[in-house]
């Protein structure tokens, strides 16, 4: 697996690029829960942001809460900005069908309407049912079916490649 330091570094210089491109001198970093949270205070501290950062729990928005039922962890998201014409840094662990991302966007233009919403996420894999694309990745992988990358942490953090019971 590769060093989560030396992805955040990556993911650090892909975020000041591409804001300093357009002009923006400090989004609101908002992390969804729970591995999201943990990449968006690292990337936060590693790009010196000040402004306080949003948490999202996006287990109401999920579109296969009425399938799986509540989480048993279902935490209360927290902004703590305004997000109208605000530039949003949306960063979660991994992205794999696109769903959590829908998910999260919903939950945020719910508090508001930003300028613009910017999707980080350390690890991307192959296997999106929606069409979801992430600007800022640390890194790409293809998985064999019933494979997983997991974000383990908070402290330290690691990835570990899964193998799931029955290929699901």
């Amino acid at each position: 697996m590769p060093d989560i330091d030396s992805l955040l570094d990556s993911m650090a210089e892909q975020t000041r690029r591409h804001f300093d491109q357009r002009g923006v001198e400090q989004p609101i970093v908002v992390g969804i829960h729970s591995g999201g949270v943990w990449i968006a205070e690292a990337l936060r501290k590693r790009l010196g942001y000040s402004r306080p950062m949003g948490k999202l729990d996006i287990s109401f928005y999920r579109d296969d809460f009425s399938r799986i039922g509540m989480h048993p962890q279902v935490r209360p998201s927290e902004l703590p900005e305004e997000l109208d014409n605000e530039h949003v840094l949306l960063v979660d662990d991994v992205l794999f069908t696109g769903r959590t991302i829908r998910a999260a966007l919903n939950e945020l233009f719910d508090y508001g309407r930003p300028a613009s919403v910017t999707l980080a996420v350390l690890v991307e894999r192959d296997g999106r049912e929606l069409p979801v694309q992430a600007t800022i990745v640390g890194a790409h992988f293809e998985l064999a079916p019933g494979e997983q990358i997991k974000l383990r942490g908070p402290d330290p953090l690691r990835l570990e490649r899964v193998q799931l019971e029955n290929g699901r």
